[in-house]
């Protein structure tokens, strides 16, 4: 029996390791970046940005653009950890349970109105260097 994959399926793909075993890597739509890099264009923003990953949570701040007028970003600027939890994964890293974080990680803001160039640059780019890494595993993040 074939099965036919549209587009827009994503191929089952079983985990093969244990997580002591794995390195893992964020890769977040929260707008997080180094204070050092580029803002986002709050009016809509289809780039992306590596975070190093031996980073300093203090040099990570966030830019986001979405209409939302209730959420509060003081608390991801105050602490960046509650959408891009670089400091927890280096915690279960340290504790074995997980074996480590990647050497980088990846971030966009997620409110951006260009999608078909999202799904026809960012995307590939972004999969690209996930691919590329020595990642084990994905961590996705939202704001």
């Amino acid at each position: 029996m074939s099965i036919q994959l549209s587009r827009k399926t994503i191929p089952y793909t079983p985990v093969t390791k244990a997580l002591a075993d794995m390195t893992i890597m964020i890769v977040s739509t929260a707008g997080i970046h180094l204070k050092e890099q580029d803002a986002y264009d709050v009016s809509g923003d289809a780039t992306y940005r590596v975070i190093p990953g031996d980073v300093d949570v203090r040099d990570l701040t966030v830019t986001h653009g979405a209409p939302i007028h209730d959420y509060n970003w003081e608390e991801p600027r105050r602490d960046p950890n509650t959408i891009f939890p670089i400091d927890r994964l280096r915690e279960l890293a340290a504790e074995g349970f997980i074996k480590a974080t990647a050497e980088k990680h990846l971030s966009m803001m997620g409110y951006a109105l260009r999608l078909n160039e999202i799904n026809s640059v960012t995307a590939p780019a972004i999969a690209h260097e996930v691919d590329r890494s020595r990642a084990d595993a994905v961590v996705l993040t939202a704001g």
